[in-house]
């Protein structure tokens, strides 16, 4: 099996991974994810118990128990970079021998849960409604140090001719949830008015998203063009900027994933939510509720 040298596999004096600061023993199996440090505790309350509560840096951790089960929540900051760093830790610590530095033979799937935020570029997807992500494309720049092929992978034609169709002149990737999750949650009688889309995983949240404060976007009409474009067969429903390296990541090392967004802004319609917290904290009530 393959060895990582310090180099590589960089592990912390008291055996943790170098960014996240969780020991192997410490992780479960079931983690959802925020972006939002602050948001983690917002998550871990709903927890029966908290055994370790973690921080270093942007990243926080809580692992406990919830209905008797091992439960655990994570901030990943924002941005697919950050997603980059959590995803190799994450899988490190499941199927690396921290000891040894030597890959596991027996493989171990752990199952994510975003709740985050984002915003809908279609009208019909108002503010205040919940979609899960059954897909994702990014336009950051991983894919031009990965190979994102997996059987989650979306088509690369089908992504060719997105980008060729919105005059895009950088590839981008693409990636499906888990179907496993998606069944889950989609059936749970919390989330059946929520609705199901392919996201757009931008790679900043200014002029990668439409907006223009003090300096001029050279995509002036990028969403407008986005909104109106499939990919394949389906249209992108919203706008974020995580979802897609979690998919590509998770089809790639085996780990089930899934993303649930609270839609705080139509950009269509030009609204955002009056209680955003309102609808982040509803999210959470209703994710957690499936595992109470």
């Amino acid at each position: 099996m393959t060895y990582f040298s310090p180099t590589d596999l960089i592990i912390n004096p008291d055996g943790s991974s170098y960014h996240l600061n969780i020991r192997p023993e410490q992780l479960c199996d079931t983690i959802f994810m925020v972006g939002d440090p602050e948001r983690v505790e917002k998550v871990s309350c709903h927890f029966d118990r908290i055994h370790y509560k973690i921080h270093k840096r942007e990243f926080v951790s809580h692992f406990g128990e919830l209905a008797g089960k091992p439960i655990g929540v994570l901030s990943s900051g924002i941005g697919s970079d950050n997603v980059e760093i959590v995803m190799n830790e994450l899988d490190a610590l499941a199927n690396i021998d921290f000891e040894t530095r030597i890959e596991k033979s027996q493989k171990r799937s752990l199952n994510l849960i975003r709740m985050g935020t984002s915003g809908s570029i279609q009208e019909d997807i108002p503010v205040d409604s919940v979609l899960i992500s059954e897909a994702a494309i990014g336009f950051d720049n991983l894919a031009q140090f990965y190979d994102f092929s997996s059987d989650k992978s979306l088509p690369q034609k089908d992504l060719d001719q997105f980008c060729e169709q919105i005059g895009y002149p950088l590839p981008i990737y693409g990636a499906k949830a888990s179907n496993q999750l998606v069944h889950l949650f989609s059936q749970d009688a919390h989330f059946r008015d929520a609705f199901l889309g392919t996201t757009l995983t931008a790679p900043g949240f200014y002029a990668p998203q439409g907006r223009t404060v003090r300096m001029n976007s050279v995509l002036p009409d990028f969403l407008k063009v986005c909104s109106a474009t499939l990919v394949g067969k389906s249209k992108i429903t919203n706008i974020e900027m995580e979802t897609s390296a979690y998919y590509a990541f998770s089809g790639v090392l085996g780990h089930e994933m899934i993303s649930l967004n609270a839609i705080l802004a139509n950009r269509k319609t030009l609204q955002f939510s009056t209680n955003p917290e309102k609808q982040i904290s509803q999210l959470i009530q209703k994710a957690i509720a499936l595992f109470s």
